[in-house]
């Protein structure tokens, strides 16, 4: 089993492209395999984000996902940091969880994620690599 930090970007690909290795994550969270770790302020991107009219994702879809996520990930209370210098602030969130549960970011944008925030680091790719490898 995989412990991360699930970066917005990576499920709303998942969801826009079903064929995607974003998508083969999300069956491999439907499965078990991934387990993802949030925090409030991750579950209010995340419903912020993925319910944009813009990108169409299907409500019943996106109900199913938040309730599989409420009853199968892991939602922590971490500290909350202030981190400076950040290629996008939104992504303190993310890493103060990732500090707090000691597990990886997974996400399409490594560079928000500078080493400096003692954060690792996984592309959607590796995560699935990882988890096949299991």
């Amino acid at each position: 089993m995989l412990l991360a930090v699930v970066d917005t970007n990576v499920w709303v690909s998942a969801f826009l492209s079903p064929q995607g290795t974003p998508a083969k994550l999300l069956l491999e969270f439907s499965k078990g395999s991934l387990l993802p770790v949030y925090s409030a302020e991750i579950e209010t991107e995340y419903l912020d984000v993925l319910y944009r009219s813009k990108l169409n994702i299907a409500r019943d879809v996106l109900a199913e996902f938040m309730e599989m996520l409420n009853e199968n990930g892991r939602l922590v209370l971490p500290i909350s940091l202030t981190l400076a210098n950040l290629p996008d602030p939104d992504d303190a969130p993310f890493i103060a969880t990732a500090l707090y549960a000691n597990c990886p970011v997974i996400t399409g944008n490594a560079r928000d994620f500078p080493p400096a925030t003692g954060v690792k680091v996984l592309s959607p790719a590796e995560a699935l690599s990882r988890l096949q490898a299991a």
